[in-house]
């Protein structure tokens, strides 16, 4: 089955927001075994909406919309479908009914009469009632090609999509495809793609794919097969082989990110950590504690962005500072030390370096980056280039990877 989805709104086509849509409804489609062939963004235009739609119906068996499904005079997309495939729409009074009751008890006031619009659907369909908004969604056949309307918001798109939409479409397919992200710090999507060549312009089903991503690439393996049991089987000895070619710079299989799995790995050890930061102004501490449950392996930190925060906070010996400067491998030791000192913590990783966009009064080029990783039995430190002229977010960004992946190779033992 070929899918093609058609999101609808013109604050897409301004920029104001993102098609968030498109990517939840893509990567649940490929779980699925339907093929994504094409993405269409529209605003709320008819005229313009019709044209997509006769353009998707004449290359797709799927067509799946999101927006334009709200009470609003612009919130034609049911209208332009229904015109489009010659269907007439009809009243639901039970959708009406929900509606006036979402009105009544999450909001506390009567439903606007405008809103009796939503509880128009096509006739025949199969609808998607939405217990998380106002807007039903619905699906239709015609002429062999389905007909899928969810709604805009992207929290409201992704509930009817798993818990409504997921249940029509399962009918639709005659396979699954399965994908596992292999996840890399420390090597780049060219260097990748050179050690996996062979096997990726040989291989037909399952295939492999380098993703480059911000500071770091990703490797996925996907395969389809008529289960998904069928599915992992040819995919098993294909990520091994991959594992095997690439070593040590694979963090992860189908892991999140590289500080969640730094944390799995101070979790199953026992053990916390603390973070003292300057360039990198508490980014590190920021994306540990973005992970659920964190408070049970991180202890805190401390951001000391300025030399008077390393001596009067962490207790950094100010002729260190002096004579060494912010930006050396002897204050990166001293702060990590203190840091695991002040918050009791097993592990205590620092960071000071140039974010840039000027050298700092020492010399030190944009990018030098300092990361110490402070034990109760040793202080290792590594002086890193985070990338000249890649502007401050990129430099600390690739600092907090770096920390994270010193981190990761203390805990399993691997080279540093």
């Amino acid at each position: 089955m070929i899918a093609e989805l058609i999101a609808v709104g013109t604050e897409l086509l301004l920029g104001s927001i993102a098609n968030t849509d498109a990517q939840i409804i893509s990567e649940k489609l490929s779980t699925m075994g339907i093929t994504v062939h094409h993405h269409t963004v529209v605003g709320d235009n008819p005229l313009r909406l019709g044209e997509a739609l006769e353009a998707a119906r004449k290359r797709a068996d799927i067509i799946i919309t999101t927006g334009g499904l709200g009470p609003t005079c612009d919130d034609l997309t049911k209208q332009t479908i229904c015109k489009i495939f010659g269907r007439e729409l009809e009243l639901h009074e039970d959708i009406l009914e929900d509606i006036r009751a979402w009105f009544r008890t999450k909001l506390g006031r009567p439903m606007p009469e405008n809103n009796v619009q939503q509880a128009m659907l096509p006739m025949g369909c199969t609808v998607f009632d939405n217990p998380v908004g106002t807007a039903p969604g619905c699906a239709f056949e015609e002429k062999g090609i389905h007909v899928l309307m969810l709604p805009g918001p992207p929290f409201e798109c992704r509930y009817m999509l798993e818990n409504r939409a997921a249940r029509y479409l399962e009918k639709l397919t005659d396979g699954v495809i399965v994908s596992h992200e292999i996840k890399i710090f420390g090597m780049g999507e060219s260097s990748v793609e050179e050690a996996l060549r062979e096997p990726m312009t040989r291989l037909a089903n399952p295939t492999l794919a380098p993703y480059a991503k911000l500071n770091e690439c990703m490797v996925r393996a996907t395969a389809k097969a008529e289960t998904r049991e069928a599915a992992e089987a040819m995919l098993r000895p294909l990520v091994d082989q991959v594992l095997e070619t690439l070593g040590d710079v694979v963090y992860g299989v189908d892991v999140e990110s590289l500080e969640a799995a730094v944390s799995a790995l101070l979790r199953e050890r026992g053990l916390t950590l603390s973070a003292a930061e300057s360039c990198t102004g508490g980014l590190v501490a920021k994306r540990m504690t973005d992970l659920p449950g964190a408070s049970s392996v991180f202890r805190g930190g401390v951001v000391s962005y300025t030399n008077g925060v390393k001596a009067g906070v962490l207790g950094v010996d100010p002729a260190l500072l002096e004579e060494f400067g912010a930006v050396s491998e002897n204050v990166a030791r001293a702060m990590a030390q203190r840091c695991r000192s002040i918050c009791g913590s097993d592990l205590a990783v620092s960071l000071t370096g140039v974010a840039g966009p000027d050298r700092d009064d020492r010399g030190n080029e944009v990018g030098t980056v300092y990361i110490a990783l402070a034990s109760a039995e040793e202080t290792i430190c590594k002086k890193f280039s985070c990338g000249k002229g890649r502007g401050r977010d990129r430099v600390r960004s690739a600092a907090a990877s770096s920390a994270f992946d010193m981190l990761r190779r203390k805990l399993l033992g691997l080279p540093l």
